[in-house]
């Protein structure tokens, strides 16, 4: 496979071009009996969908899903569910006086240093449009989380340096930034609407919180799951580093502070802090799974940089056209789904064993 395909029991392979006809994906391993109707994936496709505040793209795409197969009268049969997104909103003139040129912190020049051939109309397979389809195979793969009782909840931890410091996961969706310290939402968007007018662009950090996933998942050596999250996270395009539990401070730490203190609570096993972010020797160890994503900020930028050719000269690129100043909101679900498919993936790995 060439790295279009991701997980083993719950396989997804996804398709499409951000300026072709269409995008989607293919999931093999859904279990039969599975209730499952397009509402169900609508819902986390409108929290990732390009128009859908005034920070975002004002591409206009409906992100309306469609399921083509593998599922008869809202129930799941067994058999491939495939899921397809028609593109609506393709504008792909913006692209036509700039192809020639490798853009700075775009994939035209590996693209067309690996395959000879790129396709420049919006970035193509490498744009962040191909995330939609993950998107629709992460909310099929949460129905199958639910039956166990295990809920991902993903939110900005970050914009432009601005950070929450308290954690109302109600508050949410209740802002375009998806910020739950409602106190620095005016912050955050300021920071994107500043870097707008200046032709620029911010990134920052999303963190999600796993909970109810019990003891038991994932394998030791190679496919330990945080080895795996790492995988799918580091797999979304926009992600340029991965943390679990305390992370990066862990290097600041001694043992005696990092190491989560054992105790029992209700018959089971617990642990008094939460520094191994719920993950033992690559296994859950049933306390929440925190994970954070570092998001780059967006290439699309109108500040004028230098590059070259694709012949070889010197030049100057200014990007125009529908981009997004800030992607952090819309890549909360794309984040989730990820670790959502990586966690169904274990989850029926796991059931195969017991």
């Amino acid at each position: 496979m060439a790295g279009n395909s991701f997980g083993k029991v719950f396989a997804v392979t996804t398709f499409g071009e951000s300026h072709g006809k269409a995008i989607g994906a293919i999931i093999d391993g859904v279990p039969p009996h599975l209730a499952l109707d397009e509402k169900d994936i609508q819902k986390d496709l409108d929290r990732r969908r390009p128009g859908q505040s005034g920070i975002s793209t004002p591409r206009d795409e409906r992100d309306k899903v469609e399921i083509l197969s593998g599922v008869l009268k809202g129930v799941a049969t067994g058999t491939p569910v495939a899921l397809l997104i028609r593109n609506e909103d393709v504008d792909s003139s913006a692209y036509e006086e700039i192809k020639h040129l490798y853009r700075p912190g775009h994939a035209d020049y590996t693209y067309t240093a690996k395959y000879g051939i790129r396709d420049w109309r919006g970035s193509g397979r490498a744009s962040g449009r191909e995330t939609a389809a993950r998107v629709a195979a992460g909310a099929v793969a949460k129905k199958i989380l639910q039956k166990d009782g295990i809920r991902l909840t993903g939110y900005t931890l970050e914009i432009a340096g601005v950070r929450a410091e308290k954690k109302d996961f109600s508050r949410i969706e209740e802002n375009i930034v998806r910020s739950p310290d409602v106190a620095k939402v005016s912050q955050m968007v300021d920071r994107i609407e500043e870097a707008r007018k200046r032709g620029d662009s911010v990134g920052g950090i999303v963190e999600v919180v796993v909970e109810g996933c019990g003891p038991g998942l994932g394998e030791p050596v190679f496919d330990k799951l945080d080895a795996l999250l790492a995988h799918a996270v580091m797999s979304v395009g926009a992600v340029k580093a991965f943390e679990i539990g305390a992370g990066i401070n862990a290097a600041r730490m001694s043992g005696s502070c990092f190491n989560d203190p054992f105790f029992i609570e209700g018959g089971r096993v617990r642990t008094r802090t939460n520094n191994t972010g719920g993950i033992l020797g690559g296994i859950s160890t049933g306390e929440s799974i925190v994970v954070r994503a570092a998001i780059r900020p967006p290439a699309s930028i109108e500040t004028p940089q230098t590059t070259v050719s694709t012949d070889g000269r010197e030049e100057t690129v200014e990007v125009h056209g529908r981009h997004d100043p800030c992607i952090v909101p819309r890549v909360i679900p794309v984040i989730e789904a990820m670790m959502a498919i990586t966690l169904a993936d274990c989850v029926l790995m796991k059931k195969m064993y017991d």
